[in-house]
């Protein structure tokens, strides 16, 4: 199954299959999958969203983006098999972080509500740095609305 993207508004989703290696031996997602889940939705929402080689913002600008802070209210579980949704917001765009909101969601009944915080990593320097400004423009025309909905691209304010 090839993965889904789209944007609307100020929000993008992602759909995932669930898959055998996600799950525990009941069949349903272990928790600690969703997180590696969380870090795939960064970087479609980096690839498909903004336009930007995730992969080579990693390995050529070496500028990395670790999660700091994380909660997570899981409400249902997920089983193998299904098709879940995952939204993705920015809140807050700081300095050097970038505050999410994320849902997950089958059938538009809520598995998860997650924040996280990431930040900005000088990956040679291993410390924190200001958000780069053409990063910066693009999660901003984001978190505005300011891109179509299926075309990825920037709308005309």
């Amino acid at each position: 199954m090839s993965q889904n993207w789209r944007t609307f508004g100020d929000s993008f989703y992602s759909d995932m299959l669930v898959r055998f290696s996600h799950c525990d031996p009941a069949g349903i997602v272990f928790y600690p999958q969703y997180f590696i889940m969380f870090n795939g939705l960064v970087e479609d929402w980096f690839n498909q969203c903004l336009g930007l080689d995730y992969a080579a913002t990693i390995t050529e600008r070496r500028l990395g983006f670790p999660i700091v802070r994380l909660e997570c209210d899981f409400v249902a579980p997920s089983k193998i098999g299904e098709i879940i949704t995952f939204g993705l917001r920015l809140e807050r765009l700081g300095r050097s972080s970038m505050a999410f909101a994320v849902d997950c969601r089958h059938e538009q009944k809520t598995r998860l509500s997650a924040r996280f915080v990431l930040v900005a990593m000088d990956l040679e320097r291993q410390r924190a740095q200001p958000v780069p400004d053409d990063l910066r423009r693009l999660m901003a025309a984001f978190q505005e609305g300011r891109f179509d909905f299926n075309n990825h691209n920037r709308r005309d304010s």
